[in-house]
């Protein structure tokens, strides 16, 4: 790499480009030098590598904006171009809405105005731009209320260019910032208070009124600003490099940024109700997301050094690496650890990192990535970072009654990973009281689901050795036993199934096709024995043949899918196949789940005699106390939305196709009529047409193109209509899942009228309630860091320390609202189109107000109407 572009990149690092200085000075004015001596070479390069890297490592964008202001003093036509450049980027990406270059963008202007290159006028004009499109957008009358969310990020951009630049345009154009400030309150004065109870981390549904008077991020980022403003727009967080060379910068010319547009946003419904409605709030939701959903984990106390402000600039940050160093772990972990911040961070980084693994609906990338950003961040840091995370891990823990179901999932999927490049090690003796609790009690679910991911990732005996400071949880170990093969032959009992059994064995063994074991079962084991039995020999049998390996079952699965299939051929008999998968691993859950997922991949299982299964009896009975059958329907879902995901996208790229074959269809027509037009003489006399060998190739060139056209759009075709014979199986899916839902959470929820809350389920403790209340400390009093203050019992949601006094059927009922909330919110995108019929069929005024709830908080759509 290039001396220049290395040092662009490393400005203001500990790097070995800059030697052992770390003084912001040095680093501007080395760049400086080296960006000058190479600007009439590599001028073409330079620019938008620089660009680049703002937009990449924007946590230094201070040092760009004072880098261009000083290159404005010697190159003005330059960075003209760069402002130049940077306006059509900036437009470009409000047209588009690219929310995260539209935010550091605005960044960067506040920056190339602090260093002189920018008017503080030009910037102002931008700010008010936006702040126009954003109360036009909320008007009733003018606008479209339901796209709030788009009016809300253009605010946040503005509010969050203040830390940046806010000291600067107070001293240049009070006036006009004291606008701006005034427009942002007379905006929040119109604009409808956010109330995502949907995409909360912790079950607020008893405390409603509190939820509702707490400020939304919005704002809590105003009043953020406005004492920022109070306190003299000083923030110890953001570095001002261009005060180091001010008596320089002044002497620049500063430009004008032009004149941008908002894009307008589509039209209210013509009809309005609480369904257009929330379908276009959905919409604008999805395509500008509130960036940070803050997870207080650790108390006040370990915040006191950090202003409110300094917490908003480093977590934007924090956010900034984590978005631009997605892939690259080391380099993330290492900008993280290496913030221009004065004060230690690390609580508020590990809430950051938490509050994005756990952010709901979705993370903005998949967790593996948090994972592995904590393992490095751990080794970085080894003498803090460890220990913050484990008193994250014990706080969660605390609250894990509370906790959203899918944070819960994601948690138990995380600290089985994490603890697995940790040698498993854990004081497990801290968690052993959960032994104590009911086999329901969250606590003790989750040490139960963490211990079976964890043998998972490792092998049980490994396990086990692992949890020896608390021998007593083995208990909550999965079983070690292997499969359940009830016709093995070393058995002592023999009956006729242990021979049909043995005979497909042999026949197995001696690569019989399957054509031939059909003709077997037709001929001589239906007649006589009947279709079930027949479907548990040749299920049991060919999974026994599998066990060995994931290869093995991939193997039997392929060549013998045709025999599964010929005894599988209604719902009924593949919910029998499920029944007879989850018997034969019943030990393992895991293998169950791999082989359901195999199985319904090669079309064997449909994703709804699967729902059929889900609400069996045997497993409604362990839906409060194990993530066997939720993991199934979890991956029986994914798989019916990848499905749809990847169609959609095969068809986007055929209409590409389409497109270019076209263009090849005209090219070659009109290379053919041009030569057909043209005259030559054969045998002395002119003719029409070109060489006819020519002539002749053109005409196959032109053939082909439109074969391969026709080609094309026959796929097209078919692609359409496998959709939409999707789309209507998914509508069918998700009919039968919230049916299913709705009919078994109405024979266990108590009256409407006695529960209308989840706090009121939470509060009816029975009698005869497994409760314990143990004279131990709590594990959230063993925190890393030994607090002082020892908190009194807490009997709040039914829990006191090392206690659990929800009932199990009030915990059951919590257990399954809880999925139905999940399962609503991350397949929303595909049950919005489907509401109507869904209101009309499920949701009605019979079903119960506590399920409504769940998928309507699932949906974002407002409870108004429950």
């Amino acid at each position: 790499m290039s001396s220049w572009k290395s040092l662009l990149l490393r400005i203001g690092d500990k790097s070995p480009e800059y030697g052992t200085s770390s003084d912001f000075k040095d680093h501007i004015e080395t760049c400086f030098a080296a960006i000058r001596r190479e600007l009439d070479h590599y001028g073409d390069e330079i620019l938008p590598f620089l660009l680049q890297c703002v937009e990449q490592l924007p946590h230094k964008t201070p040092l760009y904006g004072t880098l261009i202001g000083l290159m404005n003093l010697e190159n003005e036509d330059f960075v003209k171009k760069i402002v130049e450049q940077t306006h059509q980027s900036f437009q470009d990406a409000l047209n588009s809405g690219h929310c995260h270059k539209i935010r550091i963008l605005l960044r960067f202007l506040t920056a190339l105005m602090s260093s002189k290159v920018l008017t503080s006028t030009s910037l102002v004009v931008v700010f008010e731009t936006l702040l126009s499109s954003a109360a036009t957008i909320v008007d009733d009358e003018k606008g479209n209320p339901a796209w709030q969310a788009c009016a809300d990020f253009y605010i946040t951009c503005i509010l969050s260019c203040f830390p940046w630049g806010g000291a600067e345009l107070v001293e240049q154009v009070p006036e006009e910032l004291e606008r701006v400030m005034v427009g942002v309150e007379a905006y929040l004065s119109i604009r409808r208070h956010t109330l995502d109870t949907g995409l909360s981390f912790f079950e607020d549904d008893g405390e409603v009124e509190k939820t509702l008077n707490e400020k939304d991020f919005l704002e809590d980022l105003w009043s953020r600003i406005q004492t920022l403003s109070t306190d003299g727009w000083k923030v110890d967080s953001v570095p001002r490099p261009h005060l180091l060379f001010e008596a320089q910068l002044v002497a620049g010319k500063s430009h004008e940024f032009g004149t941008i547009s908002c894009p307008e946003q589509p039209d209210p419904p013509l009809t309005l109700s609480d369904i257009t409605y929330g379908k276009q709030k959905y919409a604008a939701e999805l395509n500008y997301p509130q960036r940070i959903r803050r997870l207080n984990i650790f108390p006040s106390s370990k915040f006191e050094d950090v202003q409110p402000i300094d917490r908003f600039v480093v977590e934007e940050y924090l956010l900034d690496v984590l978005l631009f160093f997605n892939g690259c772990r080391k380099e993330c972990a290492s900008f993280m650890v290496g913030l221009p911040v004065p004060f230690r961070y690390e609580y508020l980084m590990a809430e950051t990192i938490f509050s994005q693994l756990l952010m709901l609906p979705q993370p903005p990338f998949k967790p593996i990535y948090y994972t592995l950003v904590i393992i490095d961040l751990c080794k970085a840091l080894p003498g803090a970072f460890p220990a913050v995370v484990a008193g994250a891990v014990r706080a969660l823990f605390e609250k894990i009654a509370d906790l959203d179901m899918e944070c819960r999932i994601r948690l138990i999927l995380w600290f089985s990973h994490h603890l697995s490049n940790f040698q498993f090690i854990w004081p497990w003796d801290e968690w052993a009281h959960v032994l104590e609790l009911p086999k329901w009690a969250p606590q003790r679910v989750f040490v139960k689901e963490v211990l079976d991911r964890e043998v998972r990732l490792s092998y049980w005996d490994k396990i086990k050795q692992s949890i020896e400071t608390a021998p007593g949880l083995e208990e909550l170990l999965p079983p070690k036993g292997g499969p359940n093969f009830k016709f093995a032959t070393e058995d002592g009992e023999k009956s006729e199934q242990h021979a049909l059994s043995s005979e497909l064995c042999n026949m197995v063994k001696g690569r019989a096709a399957a054509r031939d074991v059909i003709s077997w079962l037709d001929e001589n084991v239906i007649p006589k024995h009947g279709s079930d039995i027949s479907l548990v020999v040749v299920v049991k049998t060919l999974l026994d043949i599998g066990s060995k390996s994931f290869t093995h079952l991939i193997t039997v699965l392929e060549r013998y899918g045709q025999v599964i299939s010929r005894i599988c051929d209604d719902q009924d008999k593949q919910v029998l196949l499920i029944s007879e998968v989850g018997s034969y691993w019943e030990n393992n859950t895991q293998m169950t789940a791999i082989t359901i997922d195999r199985m319904m991949g090669y079309r064997l299982i449909s994703n709804l005699s699967i729902i059929k299964w889900i609400f069996s009896p045997e497993n409604v009975e362990q839906y409060h106390t194990s993530d066997r059958p939720w993991e199934i329907l979890r991956n029986a879902l994914c798989k019916t939305y990848n499905r749809i995901s990847d169609l959609k996208k095969e068809i986007s790229s055929l209409k590409k196709d389409i497109v270019a074959a076209e263009e090849a269809v005209a090219k070659t027509q009109e290379e053919l009529n041009a030569a057909e037009s043209k005259l030559t003489l054969v045998d002395g006399e002119p003719v029409m047409g070109e060489n006819p060998v020519r002539t002749k190739r053109l005409k196959a060139y032109a053939g082909k193109a439109k074969e391969q056209e026709t080609s094309i759009r026959n796929s097209l075709e078919a692609k359409e209509a496998l959709l939409t014979r999707a789309l209507e199986e998914n509508e069918t899916l998700f009919l039968s899942l919230y049916k299913g839902f709705s009919s078994i959470l109405t024979e266990r929820l108590p009256a409407a009228s006695s529960a209308q809350t989840l706090q009121d389920l939470k509060s009816i403790n029975p009698a005869g309630a497994n409760a314990m209340d143990l004279e131990e400390p709590s594990a959230m009093e063993m925190e890393m860091d030994n607090e002082d203050s020892k908190p009194e019992k807490s009997h709040l949601n039914g829990k006191t320390e090392h206690s659990y006094t929800v009932g199990e059927n009030e915990q059951w009922c919590l257990t399954t609202l809880g999925y139905v909330k999940a399962f609503s919110r991350q397949y929303a995108s595909e049950i919005w189109p489907h509401i109507e019929k869904l209101d009309a069929e499920v949701l009605s005024e019979d079903s119960h107000p506590l399920f409504r709830k769940a998928v309507y908080s699932g949906l974002r759509r407002s409870m108004d109407s429950i």
